[in-house]
């Protein structure tokens, strides 16, 4: 097995490395590039990992992923591109920026992964949506694949959704916090302490989800399965209507689709 660098040790970096020594990864074929010493210091001690500077990483690692913020990207690209080389993997986790940008910033032939990840990574529930550049075949996209599939799901889309799956799973767990967080406040208005609020929505929302996933069945099915003829269920429900959260949850995903593609014509 080649070796794979992580380049940006950030949350999500740190996720992605975490996710990777619990899938069973080898530590001795993973390389960090990270220049803050204190930072070096403890992902080697809490992995067991070899960290290195960017331009070494570049060079001795197969699979080079790119973690770091899209502002930062093009000075990552210009420190790490004379270390490239053709036939080399390059994953980018850095939202918004295209495969198209990264290709004009590296040597030709280098193979470009595209990725949009989720913070749920943390808990190995991520949700990744991966997009091959013009250079990749499918070795390369398995590669990528197999990567990401340590933190959780993976799915391949054209490039052009890359937009709209930034305002799904991307943006999304941001949505459910904030449902969540309404959900609470709206026990707490009803009179519960907040710790009961809080566990009360959070189990239920783990337990929605994964009846979602585990039956298959629809949401709409699921949702008339609790809602009883003018039972307490219809009265909430009609009340989300009237105040037109469907069509609020559009506005938002579009606005955030909308800024995706603003950020990705920027870079």
């Amino acid at each position: 097995m080649g070796q794979t660098a992580i380049i940006g040790a950030g949350v999500m970096g740190e996720t992605l490395l975490a996710g990777l020594v619990r899938a069973g990864r080898r530590v001795d074929t993973l390389l960090v590039g990270e220049k803050r010493p204190e930072r070096s210091r403890e992902l080697e001690e809490r992995y067991g990992v070899t960290v290195v500077s960017n331009i070494e990483a570049a060079e001795k690692a197969d699979t080079v992923a790119v973690v770091v913020k899209p502002q930062d990207m093009a000075d990552v690209l210009a420190e790490i591109a004379p270390s490239l080389r053709a036939g080399q993997l390059l994953v980018s986790l850095a939202a918004g920026i295209t495969t198209a940008f990264i290709e004009s910033h590296v040597p030709e032939g280098v193979a470009v992964v595209r990725v949009m990840p989720n913070t749920p990574a943390l808990v190995d529930e991520g949700m990744a949506a991966i997009s091959p550049g013009s250079h990749c075949d499918e070795a390369h996209l398995a590669e990528a694949e197999a990567l990401l599939a340590s933190t959780g799901k993976v799915l391949r889309v054209p490039e052009k959704q890359q937009d709209a799956v930034t305002a799904i799973s991307g943006s999304g767990p941001a949505y459910i916090f904030f449902v969540v967080e309404s959900m609470i406040e709206a026990g707490v208005h009803l009179g519960l302490p907040r710790a009961t609020a809080s566990e009360l929505v959070v189990q239920t929302v783990v337990g929605s989800a994964k009846m979602l996933r585990e039956t298959g069945t629809h949401p709409t099915v699921l949702r008339e399965q609790v809602t009883s003829p003018a039972g307490t269920t219809a009265a909430a429900l009609r009340e989300l209507e009237i105040h037109k959260v469907r069509a609020a949850f559009l506005a938002a995903m579009e606005a955030a689709r909308n800024r995706s593609r603003e950020l990705a014509e920027g870079s």
